[in-house]
């Protein structure tokens, strides 16, 4: 599996449709939307799945409003169940070498995060549809994987977390040695590095990509948190000490970067789960959810710093998180 900062084809979403995603606060999400696809689209692809016609006419009236180009976007009549495509998407990898390599699609098993979600048969169909659609082989590893779940540094490492992976609620019949190899086996990986829990509000039992993420082959950013009565203090100082003692495919130490977790959002007494791990990397930009304008600024330089051939784009997600989620859980990198 090519990193995220390796070249890309494109960008896979799913339209939001599902409102009881973001109860009584549905309205800005779209628009929240087509500003991601603005500025995505000048640097890369968008494909974006819909249910038909009238969801694409829907949201070709949002992007026109938004005055987003249609140049580079396309539309693919693939019904989902939500919005949150780095879960329920095409795990695009890649076999061989140079001129004869093979892309290949992978489609893991999904089931809302623990059954949390019921309906989503229609969301665990989706790389096996995009697969037929443009005649790209599939392959089922034959085990429950959402993409938000992992991050690899397309050397040969990976970042995971025993809270997602090893809960019950997705592969109770399989070792923590049986997934591994399923890792190794389907993502070409020869070394899974293991932390521990998420972060509070988050309802994927610990997505790796509100934690930590690779940005380069050697490099990680980890959020942390700096007040020890925040309830996310202790666990996000266990993942940063773990780290500290991680190697790489190569037994070479991680170089570990912080950065901050924003103030606290609460919504009816709900932590959400606000994180500025959860950026996405795309070809021209780097795509940052916003919180709060003081701790907004450190991370947007932080991430500036570490990826300076792109832009650090800081869009507004108090509502888009209201959904439990943002930047890089609505995409998926289609890889060149």
């Amino acid at each position: 599996m090519p990193a995220e900062w390796a070249p890309h084809r494109g960008t896979w979403l799913s339209w939001p449709h599902k409102e009881a995603s973001w109860p009584g606060n549905f309205a800005p999400i779209p628009g929240v939307i087509a500003e991601m696809v603005r500025q995505l689209a000048p640097g890369e692809e968008v494909h974006i799945n819909v249910a038909g016609d009238a969801m694409e006419q829907q949201a070709r009236f949002v992007l026109t409003d938004a005055r987003v180009s249609d140049h580079n976007v396309f539309f693919h009549h693939h019904p989902t169940d939500d919005a949150w495509c780095r879960d329920h998407g095409p795990v695009f990898v890649q076999r061989g070498e140079g001129a004869g390599r093979e892309q290949l699609i992978l489609d893991w098993g999904y089931n809302a995060w623990g059954e949390k979600y019921p309906p989503f048969d229609r969301d665990d169909v989706i790389p096996t549809r995009i697969g037929d659609e443009l005649g790209i082989t599939v392959e089922h590893p034959g085990m429950i994987l959402e993409g938000g779940s992992i991050d690899v540094n397309g050397r040969g490492a990976l970042l995971t977390t025993e809270a997602c992976l090893l809960n019950r609620n997705r592969n109770p019949l399989l070792s923590r040695r049986q997934i591994e190899t399923r890792l190794r086996d389907f993502l070409g990986v020869s070394k899974v590095l293991w932390l521990g829990d998420g972060i509070v509000g988050d309802d994927t039992d610990g997505h790796i990509d509100d934690l930590t993420r690779f940005v380069d082959e050697r490099t990680v950013v980890t959020v942390v948190e700096d007040d020890p009565a925040d309830d996310n203090y202790e666990p996000l100082r266990e993942n940063r000490r773990r780290l500290g003692a991680m190697t790489d495919q190569d037994d070479q130490p991680l170089r570990v970067v912080e950065l901050p977790m924003p103030p606290a959002l609460h919504v009816d007494g709900q932590r959400l789960p606000a994180s500025y791990a959860n950026f996405y990397i795309a070809n021209e930009v780097v795509l940052m959810p916003g919180y709060d304008p003081a701790t907004d600024a450190v991370a947007a330089e932080t991430l500036q710093s570490l990826f300076p051939d792109r832009r650090v784009v800081t869009i507004d997600c108090r509502a888009l998180v209201w959904g439990l989620g943002a930047f890089h859980c609505l995409t998926q990198q289609w890889p060149a």
